[in-house]
């Protein structure tokens, strides 16, 4: 029998002490892992990575064996919030011991820059034995999600042969423009109040926090290439208010993410929702999509629900985490 390979113990290492070329093979392997699990092109991502560590912006740490780095975990930190982003380890070295090590330093970094009294994370390929074990759980919740999606095409795909629903009196589904951002923005916050996501996204809670969201997935790609083309708004003809809100966008050529959706407390159960989903679906099928894809949380029953009825099944599970300083939770 051949004796396994083996690998140098790697260390850890400051994403600022790295250079951008060195993660060329990790950032590669990452973008495999994304592509054959979620259907998800890695690369505008992979780029803004190699960005920020070529300008030494971006924190967090990298676990490097010889010269070359293995893994890494990179967070940012805005106002009193820090997230952590990504977390990735080459698969000869994956490990949930290297994973944690990774977590564990990018957290006590967050945690040691002033002003930070809360941290959030999403970590969709962190393995479920780390999941398990993640540090300062005494100050963690934890929140499954589920990564779901739908073929567009085929005979065979429920989601291409959804029936269209009436729409209540003086409701009417229009295109995205870009001037919506402002009544969308308050729309979430209404939407969201109370809700199990809020409690995941503190952007949720807020105008001002679900203007920074909306910027973020008009402008950045993390969430895709924003596709206005597919994105919809349900407005009340008589007072110009939005009821509802259906976002899209491209992660791969061919694949489309809804990466919003959602309708007023005050207009729940009629249907919008199912038409807004229906209508930006088509629209993708429309510009190329072969199928699309969405996030949505375990316990949020009544969507899950409407997702596996429109064709929808689930493709990855993951968790999400939250940590907040004590004092807050107390209050």
């Amino acid at each position: 029998m051949a004796a396994l390979p083996e690998y140098p113990a790697p260390s850890l290492v400051e994403l600022r002490y790295l250079r951008p070329e060195q993660f060329d093979r990790l950032l590669a392997a990452e973008g495999d892992v994304w592509d054959t699990r979620l259907d998800w092109d890695f690369r505008p991502s992979a780029d803004l990575v190699r960005r920020f560590v070529r300008m030494q912006s971006l924190g967090g740490y990298a676990l490097v064996a010889g010269h070359e780095p293995v893994g890494y975990c990179y967070y940012v930190c805005e106002e009193r919030k820090g997230l952590l982003g990504d977390i990735f380890i080459l698969p000869e070295y994956d490990a949930p011991d290297l994973e944690l090590a990774l977590v564990d330093a990018s957290l006590r970094a967050v945690w040691s820059t002033p002003g930070i009294h809360r941290v959030e994370s999403q970590l969709m390929l962190l393995s479920s034995a780390a999941a398990a074990r993640m540090p300062d759980r005494l100050r963690m919740e934890t929140f499954r999600r589920q990564f779901m999606i739908a073929e567009l095409t085929g005979r065979s795909s429920p989601l291409a042969h959804l029936p269209e629903r009436s729409l209540p009196p003086g409701i009417e589904i229009v295109p995205w423009r870009e001037y919506e951002q402002e009544a969308a923005a308050r729309l979430i916050a209404r939407a969201y109040k109370g809700h199990v996501d809020a409690s995941i996204n503190d952007q949720y809670c807020s105008v001002s926090g679900a203007r920074r969201f909306l910027h973020n997935i008009v402008q950045y790609p993390g969430c895709g290439s924003f596709q206005s083309a597919a994105s919809m708004c349900a407005r009340d003809r008589v007072d110009g208010r939005l009821v509802g809100l259906s976002l899209a966008s491209f992660i791969a050529y061919d694949v489309g993410h809804i990466t919003q959706i959602c309708v007023d407390p005050d207009w729940k159960g009629e249907g919008i929702g199912y038409e807004m989903l229906r209508r930006s679906s088509s629209a993708l099928s429309g510009i190329g999509c072969r199928r699309v894809s969405l996030s949505v949380t375990s316990s949020n029953a009544e969507a899950v629900r409407l997702y596996e009825r429109t064709g929808f099944r689930v493709a990855h599970e993951f968790d999400a985490f939250v940590w907040n300083r004590p004092e807050l939770r107390a209050g």
